[in-house]
């Protein structure tokens, strides 16, 4: 009985980390996402994010971004290079300095933009609906900025769309990938307009990106996060939010692409558009008469999501780092990670020192455990006896076993308890780990000893060998037989094929993670058996 119980609260822990992933695309609830998703053939008519009515019909055609007249501008950060567009200032590329695509030692530095997205318009303003950079006359202050070390430079980009004078004026910091925006309009003589203005964005999908590390559109309503990754719901209806919206985003695990909009009461629109992920965010309507200009802000967020750098950032973009249920228990994790890290410049084995402190923490409660799993061993016999008795007399049956427990001073739930109790830890840890953008492209052991065969080169992807998860799969069967052998043998053989059945969820589980548990099972055996070798 207590052996079950402990087997039933780690079946629960795993099922609620992975298991609905697996159920969701067995049943066809979700697709899983790939690398590179099927582009539809660019003569099918575009669906756009945004329409031209204050309504925003999903179904009206918006053009996508068509270069013509107009020069690249560049700007150059320790950070990032950015070229953008005189036309409108729409964003061409965004790559982050020192931040490949890939694990591979000649993978280029990562584009937060894109080929296919550049022509959906990131960072173009729609003005009623109409495509500025489209219909607009431009003209830019500067033909590139360049800043040094703490630094911060403002590139101006005036246009005038049908009477509307319009002012961007973008300013950047050497020290962070926020990029602060003032957008001010005014009228010629003689006229006057409503405006509404729409900020857009549009990316691809970011490197690495899995079923385990999705891209998402996500959103912070009021101070709750929410996000949505389904691609058939956005592609084939997108989605409308409205309300208090402190940001709107782009997103992994590991990169962010956000609109902050000061005024934080707008709509969200957002689908996905040959295979391209677009959003916007579209103000309030405003007056614009002559001589009476009316400004706006607004903040980009284009880069990692870096922790420390986002919790100096506005509009609570710090939530962008989702760490779940327990996040007041994940994010001390991920400082003591980082903690570890600083000393032995490993990511991999300050994983293993990560998991060694929490099995110290937690060595009372698992002793206890073991020690209740050892007592209920011993009065096995007697418990077996009672049922035979009283089998058809369920009152009779649960008064006698409680009589057992009180004459023997077991607690039937103590050796359950604890595992309980350690849950909401390994469920903290679990998202800690995969929402670490420090452990993208993380070296482990980076070649297979002996070999030239790349193994642990990145932690945030699975093991390309699958040595690890089948290690940890024999650690946790060696755990299921030094448990002591409680319950019917039916039972115990359907208990021993639970770690064929985890083997295979690890399999593509992220290396990081199946670290931990594999580190986490090896502990647990030797605590196993140091503690019932003493109580026995």
């Amino acid at each position: 009985m207590e052996n079950k119980r402990v087997i039933i609260a780690t079946i629960l822990c795993f099922a609620i980390l992975v298991g609905w992933q697996y159920l969701a695309e067995y049943m066809g609830w979700i697709v899983p996402q790939t690398e590179t998703q099927e582009v539809q053939t660019q003569t099918q008519q575009e669906t756009p994010i945004t329409e031209k009515t204050p309504e925003l019909e999903l179904k009206e055609s918006t053009p996508f971004f068509a270069p013509s007249e107009g020069k690249m501008v560049v700007v150059n950060t320790p950070l990032y290079t950015a070229t953008f567009h005189s036309g409108g200032g729409v964003l061409e590329s965004f790559t982050l300095h020192n931040i490949a695509e890939t694990s591979a030692p000649d993978s280029p530095e990562l584009d937060m933009i894109g080929k296919e997205a550049k022509t959906a318009s990131p960072m173009g303003l729609l003005i009623n609906g109409t495509p500025s950079w489209n219909k607009a006359t431009w003209k830019v202050s500067t033909d590139s900025l360049t800043l040094s070390d703490n630094e911060k430079k403002t590139l101006i980009f005036e246009g005038n769309l049908d009477g509307i004078i319009i002012t961007r004026e973008l300013t950047f910091d050497a020290t962070t990938y926020l990029i602060n925006e003032k957008v001010t309009y005014n009228a010629e003589q003689g006229k006057a307009a409503i405006v509404r203005v729409g900020y857009t964005f549009a990316g691809t999908v970011y490197s690495s990106s899995s079923t385990y590390n999705p891209m998402q559109v996500i959103w912070n309503d009021d101070g709750s996060y929410e996000h949505q990754s389904d691609v058939d719901t956005l592609t084939e209806e997108g989605i409308v939010e409205k309300g208090s919206l402190f940001y709107t985003a782009l997103a992994n695990n590991y990169f962010l692409s956000a609109i902050a909009p000061e005024s934080k009461n707008g709509l969200l629109k957002a689908r996905i558009q040959n295979n391209v992920w677009r959003i916007a965010y579209e103000e309030q309507p405003i007056s614009v008469n002559y001589n009476s200009p009316v400004s706006q802000n607004v903040s980009w967020w284009i880069g990692p999501k870096d922790n420390k750098l986002l919790e100096q950032a506005p509009n609570e973009l710090e939530t962008a780092i989702h760490l779940g249920f327990f996040g007041i228990l994940a994010k001390p994790l991920l400082w003591l990670l980082g903690f570890f890290q600083k000393f032995v410049s490993n990511w991999g084995i300050a994983i293993i020192l990560l998991t060694v402190v929490i099995k110290v923490l937690f060595w009372p409660l698992t002793k206890k455990s073991y020690k209740s799993m050892e007592q209920m061993k011993k009065i096995a016999p007697m418990m077996e006896e009672v049922k035979k008795k009283y089998g058809n007399d369920r009152e009779a049956l649960s008064r006698e076993m409680m009589q057992l427990y009180r004459t023997y001073n077991i607690n039937p739930m103590s050796g359950c308890l604890p595992i309980l109790v350690q849950l909401p830890v390994f469920i903290a840890l679990y998202n800690a780990l995969l929402n670490s953008n420090h452990l993208r492209h993380a070296e482990f052991i980076t070649y297979l000893p002996f070999t030239d065969m790349l193994w642990l080169a990145d932690l945030s992807v699975k093991d390309p060998l699958y040595i690890t998860p089948l290690i940890m799969g024999a650690t946790m069967f060696l755990q299921q037989w030094l448990s002591p052998a409680v319950g019917d043998p039916t039972q115990r053989k359907v208990m021993l094929l639970m770690p064929v059945i985890f083997t295979f969820m690890f399999l593509n589980f992220p290396a990081g993670l199946v670290l931990y548990w594999l580190v986490n099972n090896i502990l647990s055996i030797a605590q196993q058996w140091w503690t019932l070798r003493k109580v026995r």
